[in-house]
């Protein structure tokens, strides 16, 4: 009897588990270059004396999604979409580089390029300055170029565009990493000025994956308390007899 409610136990607990993923992408659907978060079930044997006669079942995290979100045309000119798979380098809150698909930038009271959430920009060289009162344009192929008042459009900076050959690493902070520290700037990566790209998780099939989930974990629990009585019952005879 065990047996049955150890395994609608683990399964109920890896629902929840899925649950808390897909309520963390469906938050997210409106997030600027967001990756959905993809899961799986893994078993797990448990491990002890004797033969391993019980398996626990985890809910596992398997990556990112990589299909690009929609490009939206904003207008805006500290507004870039990256193509293709290419990733903008930012500077986490760590120190260490770092890399995201959200291209709303701005300029902070500093002058320098950051993201909407503050992130420092980086550039070839470094941090991107942008001289006072300018008006900030950028190139396809990631050059920040700044106007100020009564002058021409001169090159401050190109922006650090990576390419990753091998899946990212999310981190705890939301932003990615390579698996082996940072990577190099790709001259061939390009932006698309003036857009941004949406989020990737669709948010209908996110609610219908959650209603799953709920029933699938009502099953569960159903499964349990089913055991809990039989076995209740079968005590019950035991002590007739």
């Amino acid at each position: 009897m065990d047996r049955r409610i150890y395994l609608s136990m683990s399964g109920a607990k890896a629902t929840m588990q899925r649950q808390d993923v897909l309520a963390h992408n469906l938050a997210n659907v409106s997030t600027n270059g967001f990756r959905e978060e993809l899961q799986s079930f893994r078993a797990v044997p448990v491990r002890g004396d004797g033969a391993s006669t019980r398996a626990f079942a985890l809910e596992t995290t398997t990556g990112y999604n990589p299909e690009p979100g929609n490009v939206i045309a904003t207008g805006r000119s500290l507004d870039v979409a990256v193509k293709g798979n290419g990733w903008l380098a930012v500077q986490g809150l760590d120190g260490t580089e770092a890399y995201t698909r959200a291209g709303a930038l701005d300029v902070n009271a500093e002058g320098t390029l950051v993201t909407r959430s503050g992130l420092t920009v980086l550039g070839g060289g470094g941090p991107i300055s942008i001289p006072p009162n300018a008006e900030v344009s950028i190139a396809g192929d990631g050059t920040v170029s700044a106007r100020v008042p009564g002058g021409v459009p001169a090159p401050v900076g190109r922006l650090k565009l990576v390419t990753a050959e091998a899946p990212l690493k999310r981190g705890e902070d939301g932003l990615f990493r390579g698996p082996a520290g940072e990577l190099d700037a790709d001259p061939a990566a390009q932006v698309q000025d003036s857009a941004l790209e949406s989020s990737n998780v669709s948010a209908v099939s996110t609610m219908v994956a959650m209603i799953a989930a709920a029933r699938q974990f009502e099953a569960q629990m159903k499964s349990m308390q089913t055991a809990e009585k039989d076995e209740q019952q079968a005590q019950q005879l035991l002590s007739l007899n």
